[in-house]
């Protein structure tokens, strides 16, 4: 029955119906999921069916905004009853899409993720300057400085994060992580940032790691 509801709502997800998520996600819950499975194993999931979707030409932006969208509806019901892992290394992260990139899908999954790892979030948005995103974190004492880009052009300002914390004597106090479709592992090593996730499951695992 619980897999029917999850498969259910995954497919709500991808195929960006908006009105059917909210009444599933609440169903599910009643149906007594675990709102951490509803969150990874259903929403997650399906959006990852969806950016898979969209790197073959499946699908394209509107439909992948709506899946989103659809994917938030689903969200504002899961995160509150989202139970805070008792043995979660408590830390904070300011989270955002760099200057020059409106894509925050990945942010925002991310993000509920993290939250869901009883971790502290301060989300920038998207479209963020480097300075506000360093002068955040110094001024909340985050831990862990974490920033997404789809595109090329806006890689420059993840180096410049870098540079600035170092400038600033904060390089090592805050961590820094990177994401999002420009990305790679590679790059995170040539700039000096200390993480690089592949997708959102991968980035809890990451910040785990940095926290120790």
């Amino acid at each position: 029955m619980s897999n029917e509801i999850l498969d259910k709502l995954a497919d709500v997800v991808v195929k960006g119906k908006i009105k059917e998520a909210k009444p599933l996600a609440e169903q599910a819950l009643a149906a007594g999921i675990d709102p951490k499975v509803i969150i990874f194993d259903s929403l997650s999931k399906a959006m990852g069916v969806v950016g898979q979707k969209y790197e073959s030409k499946q699908y394209f932006l509107p439909q992948v905004l709506l899946s989103a969208q659809t994917m938030y509806q689903a969200l504002d019901v899961t995160l509150p009853k989202l139970k805070v892992d008792a043995n979660a290394i408590p830390g904070k992260v300011v989270i955002a899409v760099v200057e020059g990139d409106v894509h925050d899908i990945g942010k925002n999954i991310v993000k509920a993720m993290l939250t869901g790892a009883g971790l502290t979030l301060f989300d920038m948005g998207r479209d963020v300057p480097v300075k506000n995103l360093v002068e955040k974190a110094k001024s909340e004492g985050a831990q862990i400085l974490a920033t997404s880009t789809l595109m090329t052009p806006t890689l420059a300002g993840m180096k410049e994060i870098e540079k600035m914390l170092t400038e600033g004597g904060m390089k090592g106090k805050v961590k820094t992580m990177i994401g999002g479709g420009a990305t790679s592992a590679d790059f995170a090593k040539s700039i000096g940032a200390d993480g690089w996730a592949y997708d959102a499951v991968e980035a809890v695992a990451v910040v785990q790691g940095l926290l120790k």
